[in-house]
């Protein structure tokens, strides 16, 4: 028992005490009255009435006492359900054991958790009072006798109902089940997440009325809370256990495509000393494996440009396994990447008796992979289906009408004075918005510049007739997310930050480089004019000349729905006549 508990239990014996020492006062003074009155005396009835009052001052002090125990005792409930609720991976069983211990608290007869299957939309009873621990999925003619119009309107209104007598709630008067089901109190309410109810939590009582009062209906609120939140988190948690599960299928695919491939096998016994080295090690590392055996596995891997005592040891000391990647300049070999994963040997009575090395050459799928990262750096993501093509573009390129952006995505001078992992840190943010936009509409990425993005559309890769107006709702789409960017680092720019630029015209497209290593780009008068534009635009606008908004009025019907607000010329390099320029905003 705790000390508040204590002081409570002995405040309500002592008020108990009073009333007792209270009665036996009365008593004595009934006598002493009866006695003056044989005497023809009489005794004030101020003294009897007075003394009536301050014993019902007890009864309600007593009461008081009582009803802040109760409340006391739920809240800690309240707080232990949390808390177990929340450090519990098996929250069907918490959530089972939790409901309960509410029903006790709440004097409820039964208690239900509906949730509403995210995939159908139909309700289904998760956890039941009367028959332990639900299934997900259960037949219509299984679930609990209870109201589900109830269960609907909570779910519908997003708020908590409670009916303290069923039967004469005007609310549910014409409720058919609150009468088939003869309920009497019915307490509802919403588990809500994130603004939104993923179910209720409903307990009744078919006998008894009035037996949820504000304090339960507290009680229950407080409760679904937690368990929505609990519950949430359970659902991403399988989200994430299906996800795992389809990547280990996909590694054991991968493993079983690749099985040609041996893997190298390394026992180490307890002294450290080798006792095994196959084969497939011996390519690997360069090694014969006859004279790998016998020798400290430390000094042989560091003959192979390898360090892996600190990993050893943590197997060793941690009795678990192990894995990492790392990549080594092996003697004989060059530049390789391996897979390794570490795990205890152990003996009959499961004693480490020492380490068991599982070495994969990985180098070619690294290759694959970078590759893959490259072009997914370059190409939005639905486009990584065309990467032969890439490869099939000949060098030297080709001159095709193109839009190129510029976006200026954060001055460098309008960065605060931190550090400079962070300004790196601030910048990423900003440069992860327009990639995500440039994505989003078509276009490709050529290169990044620091704090600018070099952005193309209707190359050989992103085909599209109304390649211009593209680009204009790319760098519209830009200037939005911008500023919902700086909604949330709560800054306000003026003006904004980003200086958008673009140009549309004929540029060379193709691979530069060599047959070895190519780089897909485009060259040309068109690229320069874009960045010419870019620099003289003014900060937080979207900037385009004559050419851009011709090809934007004469391949589509959506040009009123930009506004072209002319500005200064600007002079291209060599230019002596200014191009004609407008500042773009979509029309309200």
């Amino acid at each position: 028992m705790s000390e508040a508990q204590e002081t409570a239990t002995n405040l309500i014996a002592d008020l108990r005490q009073l009333e007792a020492e209270l009665d036996e006062v009365n008593t004595t003074l009934e006598a002493q009255r009866e006695l003056l009155r044989r005497r023809r005396l009489a005794m004030p009835a101020s003294i009897i009435n007075s003394l009536e009052a301050l014993k019902q001052d007890f009864k309600r002090l007593e009461n008081t006492v009582l009803e802040e125990q109760t409340e006391l005792r739920q809240l800690r409930a309240l707080s232990e359900m949390s808390t177990r609720i929340t450090n519990s991976l098996d929250i069907d069983t918490v959530l089972q054991e939790t409901m309960e211990l509410v029903i006790v608290l709440t004097n409820a007869e039964r208690g239900y958790i509906v949730l509403r299957n995210e995939e159908s939309g139909e309700l289904e009873f998760r956890i039941s009072s009367e028959g332990g621990l639900m299934g997900r999925a259960m037949g219509t003619g299984d679930r609990p006798q209870i109201s589900m119009s109830v269960v609907n309107e909570v779910i519908s209104t997003g708020e908590p109902l409670l009916a303290d007598n069923a039967f004469k709630d005007e609310r549910l008067s014409e409720n058919q089940s609150i009468i088939n089901f003869t309920l009497r109190s019915v307490l509802c309410v919403p588990l809500r997440y994130k603004e939104r109810v993923i179910g209720v939590v409903y307990v009744d009582n078919r006998l008894v009325a009035g037996v949820f009062t504000e304090r339960e209906l507290n009680l229950m609120l407080a409760f679904a809370n937690t368990a929505a939140v609990a519950i949430a988190n359970a659902r991403m948690y399988m989200r994430a256990e299906q996800i795992l599960a389809e990547i280990t299928r996909v590694k054991e695919l991968m493993d079983n495509i690749f099985s040609s491939v041996g893997s190298g096998i390394i026992a180490i016994d307890s002294n450290d000393l080798v006792h095994t080295f196959n084969r497939a090690a011996g390519e690997i590392l360069d090694l014969r494996p006859d004279a790998a055996v016998g020798y400290d596995v430390a000094l042989l891997m560091r003959n192979a440009a390898l360090e892996l005592d600190a990993h050893l040891q943590q197997v060793k000391q941690k009795d678990e396994d192990h894995s990492l990647e790392l990549s080594a300049e092996l003697p004989g070999r060059g530049q390789v990447a391996l897979a390794l994963s570490l795990s205890p040997l152990k003996d009959n009575n499961d004693m480490t008796q020492g380490v068991t090395l599982v070495m994969d050459d990985v180098t070619h799928l690294h290759e694959h992979e970078s590759t893959i990262n490259a072009m997914k750096r370059i190409l939005p993501a639905g486009m990584v289906d065309q990467i032969n093509e890439i490869a099939n573009i000949e060098l030297g390129g080709l001159r095709r009408e193109v839009t190129c952006i510029f976006a200026d995505v954060r001055p460098w001078v309008t960065l605060p004075d931190v550090a400079a992992s962070e300004k790196l840190r601030i910048l990423n943010l900003y440069q992860a918005v327009a990639t995500a936009c440039i994505h989003e509409c078509g276009g490709i990425i050529d290169k990044y510049m620091g704090n600018e993005v070099m952005a193309l559309f209707n190359t050989q890769l992103n085909p599209e007739p109304n390649h211009a107006q593209m680009a204009l709702e790319c760098s519209l789409l830009m200037r939005d997310r911008f500023v919902e960017l700086y909604r949330e680092m709560d800054i306000k720019p003026d003006p904004h930050y980003y200086i958008i630029g673009m140009f549309t015209g004929v540029a060379t497209l193709g691979n530069v480089g060599s047959f070895q290593r190519r780089e897909f780009t485009a060259l040309g008068s068109s690229i320069n004019t874009a960045k010419r534009i870019q620099e003289n635009a003014a900060p937080g606008t979207v900037t385009i000349v004559q050419q851009t908004m011709d090809h934007v009025m004469a391949h589509n019907n959506s040009s009123s729905a930009y506004e072209f607000r002319p500005r200064d010329p600007i002079y291209g390099k060599g230019l002596s006549i200014g191009m004609r320029a407008y500042e773009v905003n979509r029309r309200l």
